[in-house]
């Protein structure tokens, strides 16, 4: 029996300093695209795929991400007040219900790998979802959801979601060997992290910064020593555990937005804003008079 995936960790530790000086006060996960949150969007998408308990991994000068899921009294009683119901409404749906959000630090910024081992005393005994807020995916059905598809037709395990970039980008990913596929699913063959040379490359597909998991990547990292860039690397434990255990990969459908780089983030929010039925059409006449050079009102 698939046993079912229910928690997802969301790592949130990071410092942000790409956005610096917006990031001095507040976290990058707050950043808004459009009106949401990058945080909400992650959330959102795990939500969709039926995750129940979130747990986020945070670090020093991130509380405001733990009061954005929380309950605002004051808000919502002047919300309420003044009879702005949709708006309350919407507080209200996005935010977890009591008990489904769980917060623990990563008191070092020692890699991605070091973060979710900070989880492990909460994600316990159980398979769960790994989602890198920093990628917002512009995808229907959501990429969790379309990468539980995977998990549950090949009978769990290990799901790693991948997309194509140019050859001359791999350098920058950890990257994935593929064969047997089927459909846009296939069976992963090996893993390198940021390879440094075009040959060392199994191919141009690589992580998206969303992962199903099996609780064993803990110890693996636990005895896993630091990588590339003198961190804790998930990818060198994966490929460990690909000894004991099957990885799948999915080449999902739809559309990465690294939001942790300016361009990729504002390419994140005009996309995102196109595809609004509130914004999307003012937003489209105010962005085609600026690519015009006549201004955007």
């Amino acid at each position: 029996m698939v046993r079912p995936i229910k928690t997802a960790v969301f790592p949130v530790a990071g410092l942000g300093t790409r956005f610096l000086p917006a990031t001095k006060a507040m976290p990058k996960e707050m950043l808004t695209v459009v009106d949401r949150p990058v945080i909400q969007l992650a959330v959102d998408e795990a939500r969709e795929a039926g995750i129940e308990h979130f747990i986020f991994v945070t670090g020093r000068n991130k509380a405001v991400i733990e009061d954005h899921f929380d309950k605002a009294f004051e808000l919502e009683a002047t919300l309420s007040a003044r009879g702005k119901t949709s708006e309350l409404n919407a507080l209200t749906k996005d935010r977890p219900q009591a008990g489904q959000a769980s917060f623990t630090r990563q008191q070092e910024p020692l890699g991605l790998g070091h973060a979710v081992w900070c989880a492990r005393q909460i994600v316990k005994d159980e398979p769960f979802a790994l989602l890198l807020p920093d990628m917002a995916m512009h995808a229907s059905p959501g990429c969790l959801k379309q990468m539980m598809d995977v998990y549950e037709s090949h009978g769990g395990g290990n799901v790693i979601a991948v997309e194509e970039v140019p050859w001359d980008q791999v350098s920058r990913y950890g990257v994935v060997g593929a064969k047997d596929w089927q459909g846009n699913a296939f069976t992963v063959t090996g893993m390198v992290e940021k390879p440094k040379r075009r040959e060392d490359a199994p191919s141009n597909l690589i992580i998206s910064g969303r992962y199903i998991l099996q609780p064993e990547i803990f110890p693996e990292i636990e005895a896993q020593e630091p990588g590339a860039g003198g961190e804790i690397q998930i990818t060198d434990a994966m490929i460990r555990l690909m000894a004991r255990q099957p990885f799948h990969g999915l080449k999902y459908r739809g559309t990465t937005y690294d939001c942790g780089d300016k361009v990729g983030f504002l390419a994140a929010n005009v996309a995102f804003a196109l595809d609004r039925e509130d914004v999307g059409p003012g937003f489209r006449e105010a962005l085609k008079k600026i690519l015009e050079g006549k201004g955007g009102l």
